[in-house]
């Protein structure tokens, strides 16, 4: 129990400083926020709605992990690094899939309730 609860007291302390220091992250949760009610509104189903807020739940987790990568490279060198800019770039990249597989989730649950497919 006690490594359980110093778990969570990590996550909690990860996620407070990531979003006192990424403004990504804070759009990101909100986004999280708001997608719970726009998921019964245009989810079909239950599965759908479930569906629609783990995607945008795994852009929030890709940007906490680019967000670490990004924190980490910053503290090895604040020097202009080759290598470490195109790791930092990877990670971008891992964020723009993740928003473009949630917005391709989202498009085709408003299709699908639209009876357009």
């Amino acid at each position: 129990m006690l490594r359980l609860w110093r778990a969570t007291i990590n996550t909690r302390n990860g996620l407070a400083f990531a979003i006192r220091s990424e403004q990504a992250v804070r759009e990101e949760l909100f986004a999280l926020v708001l997608s719970v009610p726009l998921a019964f509104l245009i989810g079909a189903s239950l599965m759908r709605r479930l569906e629609l807020v783990a995607a945008v739940a795994m852009v929030l987790v890709v940007e906490l992990l680019n967000t670490a990568i990004e924190k980490l490279a910053d503290r090895l060198t604040t020097d202009h690094d080759p290598q470490i800019g195109r790791v930092k770039d990877m990670g971008s990249a891992a964020v723009g899939v993740a928003l473009v597989t949630a917005g391709l989730f989202w498009l085709f649950a408003v299709a699908e309730r639209m009876g357009a497919i």
